[in-house]
């Protein structure tokens, strides 16, 4: 099984992608141990002393001005794990809580948190015996980080909470540790702290969200393509001397995806012939333009996610002269906000999409198809209430969209005055990339079965290979009506796991 290496320099999102999806065990460096050590050292010193130091001899939050004495302050970490672990409803995905953890561990590898190398190495054993905490979805307002999540998450490295084992049955997390030959944590001062107090659980879904909105954006040209071939419109519009005078990247990738899988089409390229139409529709025409932002849009995001990626978060934080600081590092702003605008992106995407289904199926505008693309019109209803579904997804995309991050909601006591929403924000992009996969899917159900229904000119090669392996994947083709949910369920699968992609690419090479 791979194994993903923390020194004290950061990780990428591919290591947390490994370590969050495919279990990749973790392994610290012998860098990463020594920076711990040496962090160690100076909080050591500092708890010696009769000066108070937040986080190390003091209480936290509003309650940071209380002088904690050397007897209580093993509870005290352990009390704040406890009363923190506060989450409420549904459990959080597997991945997330794996993804929360690594990046934890990561921050804590860094060297600026002050936490022993037993916690550090405790945490690794957890993920490598594949231990979940229970993780709730409510709990965490992005401030102070992301609070509850890492909370129950730490409770099972103190052998107390409830966990998922390795056979995905929940047990008390005490049972589960002994079962793996792991000793639970017992804390010391800062400890129970630097365990909470990172962006980690957000950063985790955005790393995921880019991952998979990488393959649905691809995934959207091949389907706008083959939309605007059932529509016999025209590629012209995808030429690259009409892109470069407006040069966004994001746009030219997408305009050179469509014109990839459109090569050789015979259908395209009609619009001037038994219903001249100047122009093609604004869905059909402005695609690069919408999948090209939001491209863009992905490309700043993965911009904050690296810095993220290569940060220590945690409040007050270890320096290498020796000082230990308090900060503000642990707001979830940038996070919160990118994660926010993707949502946004994925909204539009999915509107655009919805559009050009909506066309494909209306015989006034679909240039000479069935209505609804059905077999016997009337007796048969075709793919009518598959574009109802999608419309309820894209309905759904919208109301996601807006954004968590404008809001605030002042805690603990007013001293946290300021919040980022950056979880909330996260929770509901999860939501919003599984309702894109599934827009895409129904406009590839249509966009297939209306290419399949003209007769005479060929579709192109890429559009003909995917026709092919998506019959394949058991999406089944034009006839009479049938129970379509299977076929939906079918489609959105070979959108979500990239075989859209992949059957693209076996004619055009790889798409951008």
């Amino acid at each position: 099984m791979h194994t993903v290496v923390v020194g004290t320099g950061g990780v990428t999102a591919s290591d947390v992608l490994a370590v969050a999806r495919a279990g990749a065990r973790v392994q610290l460096s012998d860098e990463a141990v020594a920076a711990l050590a040496a962090a160690r050292t100076i909080v050591d010193q500092l708890a010696a002393k009769p000066d108070p130091v937040y986080g190390v001899s003091t209480g936290f939050g509003a309650l940071a001005t209380r002088h904690i004495s050397p007897e209580l302050r093993a509870q005290l970490q352990r009390n704040i794990v406890r009363s923190h672990a506060a989450g409420m409803g549904p459990r959080v995905e597997r991945e997330v809580v794996r993804a929360l953890m690594f990046l934890r561990l990561k921050t804590l590898c860094s060297g600026h948190t002050g936490v022993r190398p037993e916690v550090a190495r405790t945490m690794a054993d957890v993920l490598n015996a594949g231990i979940t905490p229970v993780v709730h979805e409510y709990g965490s307002l992005g401030c102070s980080g992301d609070l509850a999540p890492l909370s129950h998450c730490a409770l099972t490295l103190l052998g107390e909470g409830d966990a998922e084992g390795p056979d995905g049955t929940v047990r008390p997390a005490g049972e589960l540790l002994a079962e793996h030959g792991i000793a639970p944590v017992e804390l010391r001062e800062k400890e129970g702290l630097a365990l909470l107090n990172g962006t980690d659980g957000m950063l985790g879904m955005l790393v995921m969200a880019l991952a998979d909105l990488d393959t649905l954006y691809t995934s959207a040209d091949i389907t706008a393509a083959l939309s605007l071939e059932a529509l016999l419109g025209t590629d012209k519009v995808l030429a690259p001397e009409l892109h470069a005078i407006r040069p966004h990247p994001g746009q030219a990738a997408a305009a050179a995806n469509m014109l990839a899988v459109l090569a050789g089409s015979e259908l395209t390229g009609h619009h001037q012939d038994d219903a001249p139409r100047v122009q093609d529709a604004y869905s059909v025409r402005c695609a690069p333009q919408v999948a090209g932002a939001g491209r863009d849009t992905l490309a700043h995001a993965r911009l904050v996610a690296e810095r993220e990626l290569a940060s220590a978060v945690d409040n007050p934080v270890v320096l290498p002269d020796g000082r230990v600081e308090s900060n503000g590092n642990f707001h979830g702003a940038p996070v919160a906000y990118v994660l926010d605008f993707l949502a946004i992106a994925a909204a539009d995407l999915a509107s655009i999409a919805e559009r050009r289904t909506d066309r494909l199926l209306d015989k006034n505008r679909s240039h000479g198809l069935p209505p609804f693309l059905a077999d016997d019109p009337g007796v048969d209803s075709g793919l009518m209430i598959a574009q109802y579904t999608q419309a309820a997804l894209v309905s759904e995309m919208k109301r996601l969209a807006v954004p968590a991050s404008a809001d605030s909601i002042p805690s603990s006591a007013m001293q946290e005055d300021h919040v980022s929403m950056g979880w909330s924000a996260a929770r509901k992009l999860r939501t919003a990339v599984d309702n894109l996969s599934r827009v895409i899917a129904v406009e590839l159900y249509a966009a297939t079965r209306a290419v399949e229904l003209r007769e005479g000119p060929a579709p192109s090669p890429a559009s003909r290979a995917v026709v092919e392996a998506v019959r394949k994947a058991g999406v089944r083709g034009p006839g009479p009506d049938r129970f379509l949910s299977p076929d939906l369920a079918a489609a959105d699968a070979f959108v979500r796991e990239g075989r859209l992609v992949a059957a693209a690419e076996t004619v055009t090479g790889p798409l951008r």
